[in-house]
C-alpha cells in the first residue's frame, strides 16, 4: 500500500475512534501511529468553556492545564490551498493532530479543504468572517463578524449555514477583544483562545529563523499553546523541522476537543490536578 495512502487510512481511523469515544461521553486516547519514530499525538484534552472560558497567557491570567513538555498545536487564518494541504501532509506523516482557527470568508468557498481538516481528525475553530480588528468596529459589526465566521465555516463543513459552532472555540484576529465581546461569547459557551507562545511568522522571516524563535521560547516555558499560521509559506517550510525537534527533546503533542456536557473526565478540569502535572 503506498505511504500516503497509509497515513490517510491512520486519520481517518482515529477521527472515527475520537468521534465514537467522544459521542458516548468517554475520554478518548489518540489511536496509535502506525509507524514507529513518529512524533504523534500523545493525549487528547476535553475543554469545557464553562471552566476554561479564556485561555492564553499573552491575552489572559489562566491557560490550558498542560503538563511539562506539552504543546497544543494551532493554525490561524486559513483554509489557504495550497499551503494548508502541505501542513496536513506534514501533521499526517508525524501522526498529529491540531486545531485549525479558519476565516468564515475562504473557508466558505473552499469545502473539500475544510472537510479534508475535519476528516483527518483535527479540531476546527472560528477565526471571524474576514479578519477584521474586531475591538475597532462597532458593536454590532463585530457581532455579524463573528456569526458570519462561524456561519461560513458551518457551510463548508456541514452543508448548513448556522450561527452555532459545532466547536465552542474561537480565537480574535490580532487578539483584539473588548469586554462586552468576551463577556458575550462566554454567555453563548463558546471558549476564546489566545496563546502561550509563538514565533511572529507574520514577521519577514526565514524558516530557520523561525525554528530558532520557537525553540528559544520553548527552552523558557517547556510548554503551552502555540499559534502558528498555516498561510505562511515560512512556517509550511519550517514545520517538518519544528516536528522533528520536539521529538527529539521529549516534547507531547496534545489534541484539545470539546467537552461534552456528560463526560466524566479526562477534561482540561480533572488534568490540572493529576499526579503526572509538572510545572
Amino acid at each position: 500500500m503506498p505511504k500516503d495512502q497509509q497515513i490517510r487510512r491512520w486519520v481517518n481511523a482515529a477521527s472515527a475512534l475520537l468521534a465514537l469515544a467522544f459521542s458516548h461521553g468517554a475520554t478518548a486516547a489518540p489511536a496509535q501511529c502506525p509507524r514507529e519514530g513518529t512524533l504523534g499525538t500523545e493525549r487528547v484534552l476535553a475543554v469545557d468553556p464553562k471552566i476554561y472560558p479564556r485561555v492564553g497567557l499573552k491575552s489572559f491570567p489562566d491557560t490550558l492545564p498542560l503538563r511539562d513538555h506539552e504543546i497544543v498545536l494551532t493554525f490561524d487564518d486559513g483554509p489557504s490551498p495550497p499551503m494548508t494541504n502541505t501542513v496536513l501532509d506534514t501533521l499526517a506523516a508525524e501522526c498529529v493532530h491540531a486545531t485549525f482557527f479558519l476565516v468564515g470568508k475562504p473557508a466558505s468557498g473552499r469545502s473539500a479543504l475544510v472537510k479534508r481538516i475535519a476528516a483527518e481528525g483535527h479540531t476546527i475553530g472560528y477565526h471571524s468572517y474576514s479578519h477584521a480588528h474586531l475591538a475597532r468596529i462597532s458593536p454590532e459589526a463585530a457581532v455579524e463578524e463573528i456569526d458570519r465566521g462561524i456561519a461560513g465555516v458551518e457551510l463548508a463543513l456541514h452543508g448548513v449555514s448556522t450561527t452555532t459552532p459545532s466547536t465552542p472555540f474561537f480565537r480574535f484576529p490580532y487578539f483584539e477583544s473588548t469586554p462586552a465581546e468576551l463577556d458575550l461569547l462566554q454567555s453563548r459557551g463558546i471558549a476564546v483562545f489566545g496563546a502561550d507562545f509563538w514565533a511572529g511568522d507574520w514577521n519577514p522571516l526565514t524558516p530557520e529563523q523561525e525554528l530558532k524563535i520557537l525553540i528559544s521560547r520553548l527552552e523558557q516555558i517547556h510548554k503551552g499553546i502555540l499559534l502558528l499560521h498555516d498561510p505562511q509559506r515560512r512556517t509550511v517550510a519550517m514545520l517538518p523541522d519544528f516536528l522533528r525537534y520536539l521529538k527529539d527533546n521529549g516534547y507531547h503533542i496534545v489534541h484539545i476537543v470539546p467537552a461534552s456536557d456528560t463526560q466524566p473526565a479526562q477534561s482540561a478540569a480533572t488534568a490540572s490536578h493529576s499526579p503526572e502535572q509538572k510545572d
